[in-house]
């Protein structure tokens, strides 16, 4: 096939969001292209030298214009490259939507979202909940006697995360159980640049979390489906599944609104009304939660600082670089702590140096829940031995 009688969609390919998943074979290293949302049941694998290729494909070159920034005198390994990237619906255009669209009849059958990343808990739900009870026991009582109106918690892996996790939930392991809880999270794998709430269940290794469906039936009869066109990007989204067990050990069947809080420092791409932002957001969740009524438990599933190499800095991490990254992180707390107006627009005049990913979570648990206080429990960085990466993170409660 020649490329003038591709379809616009393969002429000029745009890839979409991919993970690149090293694989040997034979002694040879390839690269397994992992989609987050799992459109296809198979994963496509290609040489190196061919995701290099895939980093043009941003949908303004066309093949013809690949061809000649790589030096390639041939067009057609790259037709079949890009031909073979639509078949697992890799690429923008109308496969990829036909099976976004299958996706979505999958879930809606199934009624919630599968359980991905707590798995790495296991199955055996005794052991779990004698894993997260041990955690428990081994985090200090912070001794917080006031009402607790929210949290902040880490939403790194359990592996790394967990003592940040225990010190958070210990704090409400003997409170009362709320009506419902808000789990604030952020997108790092979809493609959704607005706030996004999901209109269906979380199954964990604990069994089903159902949703709040009266402040969910609010929220789209509110803003029609702004905030539920992009609920594909709740599939992989770690920051909302790595709180489920807790709050399933602690409080058993209390139903969760599950929300994707963007960056109100970065706003939208598109301000054409198709999405809502963060303050949007905020206003809309208010007014569902203050007509439904009953006691809301906020958590912001919140990391802080991104550093080192894995992240698109020079150099590894060293001491000098942990101690700059907590002082910063320490700083823009105490933002926080003064209140979320002041710590967006310190965020804002500063542009986010050290990559905050979850300012849209934290703002959000600020507004909604109105903390009198906020009490710092514990902070901590988790870095590789190597140094490539590190990312910060706080515990926090919100006091009411």
């Amino acid at each position: 096939m020649s490329n003038s009688t591709l379809p616009e969609h393969l002429s000029r390919p745009a890839l979409r969001r991919i993970h690149p998943v090293p694989l040997q074979k034979d002694n040879q290293l390839f690269l397994g292209l992992q989609d987050p949302l799992m459109l296809s049941g198979q994963m496509m694998v290609v040489p190196p030298p061919a995701f290099q290729v895939m980093q043009l494909f941003n949908g303004e070159r066309s093949i013809e214009e690949i061809c000649t920034t790589i030096g390639a005198p041939d067009a057609q390994p790259l037709q079949e490259l890009v031909t073979k990237l639509d078949e697992f619906g890799l690429l923008w255009g109308p496969t990829c939507e036909a099976l976004e669209d299958k996706k979505r009849a999958e879930l809606s059958a199934a009624g919630a979202f599968p359980a991905t990343a707590t798995r790495i808990l296991g199955d055996d739900p005794v052991a779990i909940r004698a894993q997260l009870e041990k955690w428990l026991d081994e985090a200090e009582d912070a001794e917080i006697e006031e009402p607790i109106v929210g949290l902040v918690s880490t939403h790194l892996d359990y592996a790394r995360g967990h003592p940040l996790y225990a010190a958070s939930y210990r704090t409400i392991a003997k409170g009362p159980k709320p009506d419902r809880i808000v789990i604030l999270g952020s997108n790092h794998f979809g493609i959704g640049d607005g706030a996004i709430v999901s209109d269906l269940a979380f199954d964990s290794p604990l069994g089903r979390v159902s949703i709040d469906r009266g402040v969910v039936s609010r929220l789209r009869a509110a803003t029609g489906e702004k905030l539920f066109k992009d609920v594909l990007d709740l599939l992989p989204e770690y920051s909302i599944q790595f709180q489920l067990p807790w709050i399933q050990h602690l409080f058993g069947d209390v139903p969760v609104v599950a929300a994707i809080v963007p960056d109100p420092v970065a706003g939208l791409f598109a301000d054409d009304g198709a999405r809502l932002g963060t303050d949007d957001f905020i206003t809309e969740l208010g007014r569902a939660l203050d007509a439904e009524g009953g006691r809301t438990l906020f958590i912001a599933s919140a990391d802080l600082s991104r550093a080192g190499q894995a992240f698109g800095e020079p150099a590894a991490v060293d001491a000098k670089r942990r101690k700059d990254v907590e002082m910063f992180d320490r700083q823009m707390l105490s933002e926080y702590i003064a209140g979320a107006d002041k710590f967006v627009a310190k965020m804002r005049e500063q542009k986010n140096p050290m990559r905050w990913t979850s300012v849209g979570a934290l703002v959000a648990a600020s507004r909604l829940a109105r903390p009198k206080s906020v009490e710092m429990i514990d902070y901590r960085q988790a870095v590789d031995e190597q140094g490539v990466g590190l990312i910060s993170s706080a515990a926090m409660a919100l006091l009411g």
